[in-house]
């Protein structure tokens, strides 16, 4: 068998496809293992066990058959963390049918481009987010609402008939697509294969997290995320463990009430939450946490420093992408090294190259690369980039790392001009775009700046067309009409005005001068 090694262990590469229904095998598992009366789910609307959730995901797919739905098509699911959310994504799954999963934080702009781009026959939309499709919807797509217990969604699977059992799908064929962002600001279909559900719960889940049928888990990311999905649906589903999903926004009030009220063990966070969470004045003195886990963007060491300080728990920092799936670089319970992402995890090998594509030496700062058995297959439609992001076993993570003297991987930035605001990419040329829509705006430059957790955020620097001069109301005026643009959290949170902006001689913006301002 082909391999690649590297202290990870050996990673294969050319492992065949086998018959496999990724649904079929997270629902049916904890069947088989007796536990269709434990918890599987806890919502805003109340629980639901194992055997209530194989039920409602065998109508789902059902109801998808019984529409018209054929394997292979698509369907968008634009949906709060709800328990329907689960129940129509593995659905979908198990009728052959391709889920769709779309941030919802987005524009009806950007719901638009992505029906039109997966061709999706259905987009089953949360109510409140239903204007944001009132207009968007093609002769193809349909919409349908999900408004807790009555809405068109819920009445549909009420009605739903029948089970045709299991799709005949394999480990390699499309399962779902996930969207990642990317440097022009159109998200790019990131197609992910059956295997790879359950393949990042087998080498991250239960070697790392110790996960295990006991524990109660609660993600602050969204099930839209890859990380989100992971931490809420193939990790819980694997083992058997209970999952609290909660559909409003993660403040840290939202957030310590679930973990106090179903005694969470095991908490999955990002860097901005976990600094929110700890200037709280709701913070309690202690939580029934026996793991944390942070992803997303790089978590500052004071961050976790605190936390352990306050909670005496240490937070697991690592690094995943929506290409990979979940994480394959991270600390241990019994390793963490804080300012790192630790070491990679078994399964997955790393190795940091220089603009050659040739490995640097330790100490030395290079992108980093990673190969595992849960890269995804392609983007769709997008066969140069892919060709580019996924170069042989090697997946390209836009990332800078070096590797210390005792073989900790340390995060050094991006290699493009992304960036990571609470975990989610923002494109500065998206926002640039938004700005330079303003009456008021010339040019516009847009780059990541730390806050004073050290967390990054847009910094704008704007240059005014004549007639106009800076003022704290126009600079309050442009985060104002970024934020009517773009989905909110892109907006800059400092706005700068300059006569004119550093440029090379043929006329392209020097951002990497911005951000030494």
């Amino acid at each position: 068998m082909n391999s690649t090694a590297n202290g990870a262990g050996v990673v294969p590469v050319d492992a065949p496809a086998r018959p496999y229904n990724a649904a079929d095998d997270l629902t049916g598992r904890n069947l088989r293992a007796g536990r269709a009366e434990q918890l599987a789910y806890i919502d805003d609307h109340g629980s639901y066990t194992y055997r209530e959730l194989d039920e409602a995901v065998r109508r789902a797919a059902a109801m998808l058959r019984g529409l018209g739905i054929q394997p292979e098509q698509r369907i968008l699911l634009c949906m709060l963390d709800s328990f329907a959310l689960p129940v129509m994504f593995l659905g979908a799954i198990r009728a052959g049918i391709v889920p769709v999963l779309a941030n919802t934080l987005l524009t009806a702009d950007d719901y638009a481009w992505m029906l039109s781009d997966s061709r999706a026959r259905l987009a089953v939309v949360s109510a409140p987010l239903a204007a944001q499709f009132e207009h968007t919807a093609t002769g193809t797509a349909r919409v349908v609402v999900s408004a807790g217990r009555a809405g068109e969604l819920e009445t549909l699977l009420e009605a739903a008939d029948g089970d045709d059992g299991v799709a005949a799908t394999s480990s390699d064929e499309p399962c779902f697509w996930l969207y990642s962002s990317g440097s022009t600001g159109r998200p790019k279909g990131t197609v992910h294969v059956h295997g790879s559900l359950i393949g990042t719960a087998e080498l991250y889940a239960s070697p790392i997290l110790g996960l295990n049928a006991d524990d109660v888990v609660f993600s602050a990311a969204k099930l839209f995320f890859a990380y989100g999905l992971g931490n809420a649906l193939s990790f819980p589903l694997s083992v058997g463990a209970t999952t609290v999903l909660m559909a409003e926004r993660a403040t840290p009030e939202a957030v310590f009430q679930r973990l106090e009220q179903h005694r969470v063990t095991i908490f999955y966070g990002v860097p901005t939450l976990y600094a929110s969470l700890l200037a709280s004045p709701a913070r309690p003195a202690a939580l029934p946490l026996r793991r944390c886990t942070s992803a997303g963007e790089a978590l500052p060491a004071d961050i976790g420093r605190r936390w352990r300080d306050h909670f005496g728990l240490d937070i697991l920092d690592g690094i995943g992408s929506t290409e990979m799936l979940h994480i394959f670089l991270s600390n241990r319970p019994d390793d963490v090294r804080y300012g790192t992402t630790g070491r990679p995890v078994p399964g997955y090998a790393v190795r940091i190259v220089d603009d050659e594509g040739r490995p640097v030496a330790p100490g030395e700062l290079g992108e980093l690369q990673v190969a595992g058995p849960t890269a995804a297959a392609m983007y769709w439609n997008n066969r140069a980039k892919s060709r580019i992001t996924f170069d042989g076993v090697w997946t390209r993570t836009g990332d800078k790392y070096r590797q210390d003297a005792d073989g900790y991987y340390v995060y050094c930035g991006r290699s493009d001009d992304m960036l990571k605001v609470g975990g989610i990419y923002v494109s500065p040329a998206e926002v640039e775009s938004a700005l330079i829509g303003h009456d008021a705006v010339l040019e516009a430059a847009v780059v990541g700046h730390a806050d004073a957790e050290g967390l990054v955020k847009p910094r704008a620097f704007v240059v005014l067309k004549p007639d106009w001069a800076p003022s704290d109301e126009l600079a309050e005026d442009l985060r104002t009409h970024v934020k009517r643009q773009l989905a909110p959290f892109k907006y800059p949170r400092w706005v700068e005005f300059r006569d004119e902006l550093p440029k090379t001689a043929t006329g392209k913006i020097q951002r990497f001068k911005l951000r030494e301002y």
